[in-house]
C-alpha cells in the first residue's frame, strides 16, 4: 500500500528569507559584480614572446602553457606594454588556412598592433565597455605602475558576472600546482553563498558542486600520483559527494581502486597519504572513520574490493553493511572509470534473496524518532529545539531510497536517478517519489543556510538548524517534509519488513 503526503511540496518549495524576489537578487547580484575591481576576476597569466619567434614556436606556447593568445615584444618604437602586440590561437589557425610557412615565418608579422590595456582598479563595467567598444575578446590589465598582471578575456568577464562557476572552474582548469588548485578549492564556499543569494535551485547548484569538485580531485590526483598509477588505478568519491548531494565540504570520503595484475609503485602509501593532505589544506577534513585514501583499507585491486563489497553484503554485521552503504554512492573521479563498473558489476552478480538481510541494511532509517507526537513538540518549541538536519530528514530519505534500490537492483548512485527508477519499476508511487525529491531538496536547503550562518560566524558546520531562525513559512514546510518522512519510513517497515529486524 502506498502512502501519499497529504500536503504535497511544490516543485520549487525552498526557504527563503523575507527579501526580493529571485529577479530582483539576481539583478542585484549583476549591478555589484559590476562594480568589483577588474582584479577581482580571474587574470589568465600573460606569456610573452619576441616578435621574431616562429609560429611552430607559438603554436609549443599555446600547447605547453595551456593558452591561446601571446603578447609580442619588440612591435613598436614605444617601451613596456605600450610597445606590445597579441597573437591569438584564431591567427594561428588563418596562417595555417593561408598555407604559409609557419617554421620561417614571425610571429610579429602577424601580430595585432597596439594591445587594448585597462587599470587593475577599473570596474568590471569599464572593462566590458572596454570590450565592446574596442570590439576585442582580452585586455591586457596592468597596476598603477604599468605592469602586466595578466589577461581579462571576454568569456571570462562575461561568466564572473552572469554566474561565478564559471570563473572557479577556469581556476581549476589553469591552475599549473597544489597552490593554484587550492585557490580555486577555497572559492568554492564562496560561490555556494552568491549563487543561493541568486536564488539558483538546490538540485542544480548540488550537479554543479560535483562538477566542480570532480574536476578538482581529478587534477589534484594528475598532479599527485604518478602518471603509470594514474592510468592503472580509479580514484572515487562517496557519501553525498558521490551522490551529487553535497553543497559545504564535510569529510573526506573517497577509495582507490587498482587494476588487477598491477603492481603499483612502493611508495602508494606516501602518494596516498599526500593526496588526502592535500584535500584538507583544499578544506575537506579528514574523516573520523578513516573513509580515506590514506587507509590501507580503502584502497585495493578490483578482485580485492569485489570480495569485501560482497562479503559486506553477505555477512549481517552492522559494520560491515555500514561499509556497504557507504560503498554503493562511489563515483569515479579520476583514472580508469571502467575498475569501479568492474566491482559494480560484481556485486551485482550476488543478490540479496533473504528479507532479514535486505531489513538489517534499511533498518539504520528508524534509528532516529519522527513520530507525529516528536515533530509536533518540536514545532512547538521553536526558541529551543534544534533540528538535525541529517538525522530527521537526509538520512532516512537518502539510506531508505539506497536501500529499495539494492531490493530491486537499481544501480544508480544519486537519490534522484534512484528514485526515478524505482517509479520506473512501478516500486514507489509517483507523487509519493515526487514528495521524497521535494523534501530532500528542502532538508538541503536548510542544512546549506544553517551552514552558511556558522561559517559567517566563524563556528564549525554542525548539521544543526536553529529553530528560532526559521520564518512560520519554513516550519510549516519543515512540518510538511517530516510528515512525508514519516510515511516513507511507513511504507518502507511494510515493503522491507523492517519491524521483523
Amino acid at each position: 500500500m502506498h502512502h501519499h503526503p497529504q500536503t504535497p511540496l511544490s516543485a520549487d518549495a525552498e526557504p527563503s528569507a523575507p527579501a526580493p524576489d529571485a529577479a530582483q537578487a539576481a539583478q542585484l547580484e549583476t549591478q555589484s559584480l559590476l562594480l568589483a575591481r577588474v582584479d577581482r576576476a580571474y587574470l589568465r597569466p600573460a606569456h610573452c614572446v619576441p616578435a621574431s619567434t616562429s609560429m611552430v614556436e607559438v603554436a609549443r606556447v599555446f600547447k605547453t602553457q595551456r593558452t591561446t593568445s601571446v603578447l609580442v615584444e619588440g612591435m613598436g618604437s614605444q617601451a613596456g606594454v605600450a610597445g606590445m602586440g597579441i597573437f591569438t590561437a584564431t591567427s594561428l589557425q588563418n596562417a595555417i588556412l593561408d598555407g604559409r610557412p609557419l617554421d620561417r615565418l614571425p610571429v610579429g608579422e602577424l601580430a595585432t598592433y597596439p594591445v587594448v590595456t585597462i587599470a587593475a582598479s577599473a570596474t568590471m563595467g569599464d572593462a566590458m565597455a572596454v570590450l565592446l567598444r574596442q570590439r576585442v575578446h582580452r585586455l591586457v590589465v596592468v597596476d598603477e605602475h604599468g605592469a602586466i598582471l595578466g589577461l581579462l578575456r571576454a568569456l571570462d568577464l562575461f561568466g564572473f558576472v552572469a554566474n561565478q562557476s564559471h570563473l572557479v572552474g577556469v581556476q581549476i582548469e589553469q591552475a599549473q600546482d597544489i597552490a593554484a588548485l587550492a585557490q580555486a578549492a577555497h572559492c568554492i564556499t564562496p560561490l555556494i553563498a552568491a549563487l543561493h543569494r541568486g536564488g539558483m535551485r538546490i538540485g542544480l547548484m548540488a550537479q554543479l558542486v560535483q562538477q566542480l569538485n570532480t574536476r578538482l580531485f581529478e587534477r589534484a590526483w594528475q598532479m599527485v600520483a604518478p602518471p603509470e598509477l594514474l592510468a592503472n588505478s580509479c580514484l572515487f568519491v562517496m557519501g553525498s559527494e558521490g551522490r551529487g548531494e553535497q553543497l559545504l565540504k564535510t569529510d573526506q570520503d573517497n577509495g582507490l581502486l587498482l587494476r588487477d595484475g598491477y603492481t603499483p609503485p612502493g611508495d602508494l602509501a606516501q602518494i596516498c597519504q599526500r593526496f588526502s593532505e592535500v584535500l584538507h589544506d583544499f578544506g575537506y577534513p579528514p574523516c573520523p572513520g578513516g573513509v580515506m585514501l590514506s587507509n590501507p583499507a580503502w584502497r585495493g585491486s578490483v578482485a580485492d574490493f569485489s570480495q569485501r563489497a560482497r562479503r559486506w553484503l553477505l555477512l549481517p554485521q552492522d559494520d560491515s553493511l555500514m561499509l556497504l552503504a557507504i560503498f554503493i554512492d562511489a563515483h569515479a573521479v579520476a583514472g580508469d572509470a571502467s575498475l569501479l563498473a568492474q566491482v559494480r558489476s560484481n556485486l551485482q552478480q550476488v543478490t540479496l534473496d533473504s528479507d532479514v538481510q535486505l531489513a538489517r541494511f534499511a533498518a539504520p532509517v528508524l534509528a532516529f524518532e519522527s513520530s507525529p507526537a516528536w515533530w509536533q513538540r518540536l514545532l512547538g518549541r521553536a526558541q529551543d529545539a534544534p533540528v538535525h538536519v541529517k538525522k530527521a530528514g537526509l538520512f532516512p530519505i537518502v539510506h531508505g531510497v539506497r536501500s529499495l534500490a539494492l531490493a530491486h537492483g537499481v544501480h544508480a548512485a544519486s537519490t534522484t536517478e534512484r528514485l526515478q527508477a524505482l517509479v520506473a519499476q512501478q516500486v514507489l508511487d509517483a507523487d509519493l517519489a515526487q514528495s521524497l525529491q521535494e523534501s530532500l531538496h528542502f532538508f538541503m536547503t536548510l542544512r546549506l543556510q544553517a551552514g552558511l550562518q556558522e561559517q559567517a560566524q566563524g563556528q564549525p558546520v554542525s548539521g544543526q538548524v536553529d529553530m528560532a531562525r526559521l520564518s512560520s513559512l519554513e516550519r510549516q514546510l519543515l512540518h510538511d517534509t517530516l510528515a512525508v518522512v514519516q510515511r516513507f519510513k511507513q511504507v518502507l517497515q511494510q515493503r522491507l519488513r523492517l519491524g521483523a529486524v
